[in-house]
């Protein structure tokens, strides 16, 4: 029910966006109408939710909650994506903005003083027209004789510029941002009172301003003083901007704090002895220690405000790019080179955990540290596949294919406890190894290619297998990387064995396990199976990862199956032992002996019993595997008859026309190799199948001669006694005490006679 709720608001969603038919004019009409009950003022949550989800039971209800947390998870992750890959640009535009700003209140400032400049001017001139019509002794003394004395504000107006030069001289900052306000406050109310002339108010306003200039100056001058630091550099900034010259004075911090940092790069020298996660911890410390108190001076003055932000967090980009570049010389290529990805490891998570402490300031510096470590940490990765699978390959052509466990030196845990020849023990103790040291790599999303590269060793160990066994060809093996490694071969049938346990343990369980690190090197899970077990089946990747790896190992299945199959089917001449011969040939050839199952499929009987003894004792606990290798031995062969166009030429048009006795035996062959597959629990339904098919052509070409192929077999009871004591034969296994079964007398009407006198390579 909740799935079709979903697709009918899906298809509503999609009929009202975009339109099948119709103009957007229509759609757009259509999407106004369906969001006008948002916009009303009645509208209800509660009641639009219950509407909608009245028909949806509690497990429906749930699944949607899950739908919409996965959407807000990928909406956040995009919005994430989307930050990060415009963040430069956001930067750099809210810089210029802040610069914009700047200008424009310097432009404004410059415009009033001279609007104010040409409004004194004209009074000035106005009023000393006024005075040059006078007598001198008006302009000087009252109507009644007596001299004017000037006014307070005149005597203050008199002594202020004395006093700010004193003040600014002193270095009093305090007291001359207060002589200043005072001054602009004067103004002010000179200026909206008329208490002063225009010259005299012009006059103020002028000392004010340069005033301000001189003592902007002396706050820039202490704050690029090397040997400003602390307390006395915080107030000279928060004095520059409260004069109002904010921008200048953020970027005199950051530049106060470059120099510092610059002072202590100086005495800082990387030492030869030293390794690299050594020089890295002490370097960052002196980096992200710089960045963290420009960030801490930044805030405490500036606030949050955009534009100062938007410098502060492009000044410590281009320290971590430094930083960055100055551990990738001295530290990280080295180790990458040689294929130290633990060395580099470590670097890129001391590096990364000094700089996630700045993400506490609103810097988020971890993605410059990242795309800079990448190559790095990816040439290191390179070189470190290379060299398992170089180790893999030279131990493999000294492998004396023997299953043993590891020594006792390094059984940490039930993983080690499995039965492996030498290389394989090794290979799997490096990819151990290797996954304990790459916890960077996932946040630096080097994890799929860790994969992948792990994918192609192990492929590549697999083609090394596969051409340790004898029968296999050159070019079957000479895939990249492959072809012209030396291997030793495995003779016999128990070191071929060895060869698919090795390849299935592997891919079964120790790969996938290991590669369980991934997920926990995060979250500190090491120590949990079951949460291991948990991840395991919610990561899709190293599911597909998992099923390439069985994929692979099923190349050395195939392999070995087709080798056992060859050796079965033709002699070391090239002779074939399946051929239409054995069947066709016999009827009034036949001398007189007992029934028996024909030569070849008595060998692949003997063959799949051997097999079955040697696979029990190597795959303990994983019999399945041994199942549906012998199942796949079995339909092997019995493919390879099926498919064989001579043989089924021979049968359907001659030489000499398929006869009953053929057919019998024919019929009790398939009948064998169904019998024993059962017993042995290998009978997959593929191979009925094919057998069923066989059966049904043999059957077919009987009828082409005119006879009725029911008539002529015995009844199945016959056939399967028959097998069952072939199948006691063959094992050794004693006769039934309860007499031996006629095996001579098929039927009353058909003449027992043995087959394999009249087989062209002659009686079993």
């Amino acid at each position: 029910m909740a799935n079709t709720t979903l697709k009918s608001s899906r298809s509503r969603t999609h009929a009202s966006g975009m339109p099948a038919k119709g103009s957007s004019r229509d759609a757009g009409t259509n999407l106004e109408e369906n969001l006008n009950i948002f916009k009303s003022d009645s509208f209800d949550a509660d009641v639009y939710v219950q509407s909608k989800c009245h028909s949806l039971n509690e497990k429906e209800i749930r699944q949607l909650c899950s739908n919409l947390m996965d959407l807000k998870k990928a909406s956040a992750e995009e919005l994430h994506r989307s930050v990060y890959a415009n963040y430069t640009a956001f930067i750099r535009t809210s810089k210029e903005i802040s610069d914009l700003e700047g200008e424009l209140s310097s432009i404004r400032s410059l415009l009033s003083t001279q609007a104010t400049l040409v409004h004194s001017l004209a009074e000035g001139v106005h009023i000393d027209s006024l005075s040059d019509s006078l007598p001198d002794s008006a302009t000087n003394s009252s109507s009644n004789g007596e001299i004017s004395e000037p006014s307070d504000i005149e005597n203050w107006l008199t002594e202020f510029p004395d006093h700010l030069d004193v003040l600014l001289a002193e270095r009093r900052v305090d007291e001359a941002l207060s002589s200043l306000d005072e001054g602009e406050c004067i103004a002010s109310e000179a200026k909206e009172n008329k208490t002063l002339t225009p010259a005299l108010l012009l006059m103020l306003q002028n000392a004010i301003t340069e005033s301000r200039q001189r003592l902007a100056d002396q706050l820039a001058d202490i704050a690029c003083q090397p040997s400003t630091r602390g307390v006395e550099l915080r107030a000279a900034i928060s004095a520059l901007k409260k004069l109002g010259d904010g921008p200048r004075a953020h970027s005199l911090l950051l530049n106060a704090h470059s120099q510092r940092y610059q002072y202590n790069m100086q005495s800082f020298r990387p030492s030869s002895t030293s390794y690299g996660g050594a020089y890295t911890a002490a370097l960052s410390q002196l980096v992200f220690s710089a960045i963290a108190q420009a960030a801490t001076d930044s805030l405490a003055i500036f606030g949050n405000e955009p534009s100062y932000t938007s410098e502060l967090v492009m000044w410590a980009t281009k320290h971590a790019e430094g930083f960055a570049l100055l551990v990738k010389r001295h530290a990280l290529t080295s180790s990458a080179a040689a294929g130290g990805l633990r060395a580099a490891a470590e670097c890129v998570q001391i590096a990364l955990g000094h700089c996630q402490l700045l993400e506490a300031r609103g810097l988020a510096l971890c993605p410059v540290l990242l795309k800079l470590f990448r190559p790095s940490v990816e040439q290191a990765l390179d070189a470190n596949i290379k060299r398992i699978e170089e180790s893999t390959a030279a131990l493999a052509a000294a492998d004396d294919w023997e299953l043993n466990y590891p020594p006792t030196s390094i059984r940490q845990s039930a993983a080690y406890q499995y039965k492996l020849s030498i290389s394989a023990h090794r290979f799997n103790l490096m990819v151990q190894d290797f996954f304990e040291d790459v916890g960077p790599l996932l946040s630096m999303q080097l994890g799929g290619k860790a994969l992948e590269g792990l994918f192609q060793v192990f492929n590549s160990y697999v083609n090394t297998l596969i051409k340790a066994l004898p029968g296999s060809l050159e070019e079957e093996v000479s895939i990249e990387g492959s072809g012209n490694k030396i291997v030793r071969m495995a003779e016999t049938e128990a070191q071929q064995i060895a060869l698919l346990a090795n390849a299935s343990l592997l891919a079964d369980e120790l790969l996938p396990r290991a590669a369980m690190k991934l997920s926990f090197n995060q979250g500190n899970h090491k120590d949990e199976p079951q949460r291991r077990s948990d991840r395991q089946t919610r990561h899709p990747e190293q599911r597909e990862w998992k099923r390439r790896l069985v994929s692979t190992v099923d190349r050395l299945k195939d392999s070995f199956c087709q080798q056992h199959a060859l050796d079965l089917i033709f002699t070391e001449e090239g002779d074939s032992h399946l051929t239409a011969d054995m069947y066709i040939n016999m009827d009034g050839n036949a001398d007189e002996m007992e029934w028996f199952p024909s030569y070849i499929f008595q060998e692949l009987y003997v063959k799949l019993n051997r097999i079955a003894a040697i696979a029990a004792d190597m795959f303990v606990g994983r019999e399945r595997f041994a199942t549906l290798l012998l199942m796949r031995l079995t339909e092997t062969v019995i493919l390879w008859l099926s498919q064989d166009q001579s043989f089924w030429d021979d049968i359907e048009e001659g030489p000499r026309p398929l006869g009953p006795l053929g057919l019998q035996q024919l019929y009790m062959d398939m009948t064998f190799v169904r019998c024993f597959a059962s017993q042995g629990r290998y009978l997959s339904r593929n191979l009925l199948r094919v057998v069923n098919d066989i059966i049904s052509k043999a059957m077919s070409a009987f009828s082409a001669t005119g006879m009725d192929p029911y008539s002529e077999l015995p009844e199945d009871e016959w056939f399967s006694e028959v097998c069952q004591d072939a199948m006691d034969k063959l094992s050794g296994k004693p006769k039934a005490a309860n007499g031996e079964r006629d095996l001579n007398s098929p039927t009353a009407s058909v003449s027992a006679q043995s087959v394999s006198s009249v087989r062209s390579h002659g009686s079993y």
